[in-house]
């Protein structure tokens, strides 16, 4: 049997990135790079006007440089403008925040409210 070298390997399907994704991209890069989300939790979210989803996510800052990056992200993340297509950030809070001297780690644990926009 005669193979064809040239054949190009089959397309891949392109996954449409949501809001749960986009989210999880935006906060990593308000942590800066440093940022590594352990636990990531949605749940659905209406009220009679606005519907959306309620997000617990726990970020995980490793040694000194990640720590200070930890920092600024608690510092930051209540009044940091979020861009997520098609979505508006109604909230953002730190809830818990818990570190280790040594070896150096945060453990922040935030929630954020994503209303979608219409």
């Amino acid at each position: 049997m005669h193979t064809d070298p040239i054949t190009s390997a089959p397309a891949r399907k392109r996954t449409m990135r949501g809001p749960r994704e986009l989210l999880a991209d935006a906060l990593r890069a308000l942590a800066n790079g440093h940022g590594r989300i352990v636990r990531h939790e949605e749940k659905s979210w209406a009220s009679i006007t606005f519907a959306g989803s309620r997000h617990r996510v726990e970020l995980e800052f490793a040694g000194e440089e990640g720590v200070e990056a930890g920092e600024c992200f608690i510092a930051f993340l209540p009044e940091h403008e979020f861009t997520i297509r098609g979505q508006l950030v109604a909230d953002a809070a730190v809830m818990e925040v818990d570190s280790v001297a040594q070896p150096p780690k945060l453990t922040v644990t935030c929630e954020i409210l994503l209303l979608e926009e219409s």
